[in-house]
């Protein structure tokens, strides 16, 4: 089987494996009503049990159930009326099972919504029709566009409270697409709907009759994410080497992990970095037993034919257009911690399964992300903020550019002293 035939078919096999889940993010300016769309999407797709609703039904105030209840588990989002924490939030429909991050509004808690859209396939953002395209709306947007996410709904909520009119539809709908012409988002759709009162959320609305698109839930379940994926550049990092050594297994020798892009077949040449060593992949292993190919988000053991030297941190990939090996990163990064980011910090990178120590060499600058403009006399960066430095590390990282390869192309940054994850970062080049 040539490459290109065996990428197509990987391509349609992952197509078939994906389209069953999609992770969503959710995501807007505070009393958008995220939690209630969440709580909406729930309760009508009948996956609510009745004695959750029972106490949601006592615990809420005013003539509506609070479905918002339903995601807002912490004492003090419920007292404050707002979300904190990313809750997580699983529900399943006869065509697809989805992973619901419902994250917080709050400009203090950027660094939440980053965490909760970093693994995202598509990403909501709530637009109230009475206050339009606000200053967080626009900011949740370009974090969505900056960490990649390919799929991008901007759903007009609350649209009872303007009468159901068109015309604040369309003025909404307009602004946000200009504003999204200025970042790369793939693939924009708007929708108007009421989380509260359920119209145009899993079913079209009656009320409003101008609007001829999918229902919120429609558009989800037949949004395609298999191409998402990059299928070309094989990368494998090594997660456990596997060395049973019992009766039944004296010799096997086999390296674990999980599938970062690519595709990895049986007689496939691959090398290992660092070493540079190339060899051949005598056998790839599921849980089930030995597959044909390996793809994203596959975590399978390759046996190789040769005896060479692969650990935990090392990287597996084809010899031809494998990562960029170095030591010195370009990264935007989303600081999460209260002591801030300065230059000559000293931190340790986490890169797929491998660990080494840094230093922050230059601070370039910071990002304005209400402008999108860089603010190149900034010293620090500060909780929340986000900013382009340079990073140089004591050993090489097998690294790939962030918008090639999100896999490869991201890290997190820990602080030593007391193992706390105090950024995430995506390379944006590699020297």
């Amino acid at each position: 089987m040539s490459d290109h035939d065996a990428l197509t078919s990987a391509a349609a096999e992952l197509a078939t494996a994906r389209k069953d889940i999609l992770r969503i993010a959710t995501a807007g300016s505070v009393d958008d009503g995220k939690s209630t769309l969440i709580g909406r999407l729930l309760y009508d797709s009948k996956a609510v049990f009745e004695d959750q609703y029972e106490a949601i039904s006592r615990a809420s105030r005013g003539d509506h159930v609070d479905l918002s209840l339903l995601t807002d588990g912490l004492r003090a989002e419920r007292e404050q009326g707002i979300t904190i924490d990313v809750a997580y939030r699983y529900f399943t429909t006869p065509r697809r099972t989805f992973v619901l991050a419902d994250t917080p509004g709050h400009v203090q808690y950027t660094r939440n919504m980053v965490t909760g859209a970093s693994t995202a396939d598509l990403a909501i953002v709530l637009v109230d029709a009475r206050k339009g395209v606000l200053e967080q709306s626009r900011r949740h947007a370009f974090l969505a566009s900056l960490l990649r996410v390919p799929h991008l709904v901007v759903a007009v909520n609350k649209m009872d409270l303007v009468d159901w009119s068109q015309d604040v539809f369309t003025a909404i709908r307009d602004e946000f697409r200009a504003f999204a012409a200025k970042l790369d988002v793939p693939d924009l759709t708007v929708v108007p709907i009421s989380a509260l009162a359920g119209d145009n959320v899993v079913t079209p609305s009656e009320r409003m009759p101008w609007y001829d698109g999918p229902s919120l839930l429609d558009h989800l379940e037949r949004v395609e994410v298999g191409s998402d994926v990059n299928l070309a550049d094989a990368r494998f990092p090594v997660q456990y080497v596997i060395r049973p050594q019992s009766d039944a297994h004296r010799d096997y020798r086999g390296y674990a992990g999980t599938v970062a892009s690519g595709v990895f077949r049986p007689g496939d040449e691959v090398q290992v970095l660092p070493s540079g060593r190339t060899t051949t992949i005598a056998a790839v292993d599921g849980p089930a037993g030995p597959v044909a190919r390996a793809f994203p988000p596959m975590a399978v053991t390759l046996r190789l034919t040769d005896d060479v030297d692969v650990s935990r941190g090392d990287l597996l990939s084809h010899p031809a257009g494998g990562p960029t090996a170095t030591q010195d990163l370009d990264a935007v990064v989303c600081w999460m911690t209260d002591e801030p980011l300065r230059p000559r910090q000293k931190l340790a990178v986490k890169h797929t399964t491998r660990s080494v120590r840094a230093v922050v060499k230059a601070l370039q600058h910071r990002l304005d992300v209400n402008t999108l403009e860089p603010d190149d006399t900034a010293t620090e960066l500060g909780l929340n903020d986000i900013g382009r430095i340079t990073l140089r590390t004591t050993q090489p990282l097998f690294v790939d550019d962030y918008r090639h390869n999100r896999a490869t192309g991201r890290f997190i940054l820990v602080d030593e002293a007391t193992n706390a994850t105090v950024a995430a970062g995506m390379i944006t080049t590699a020297s």
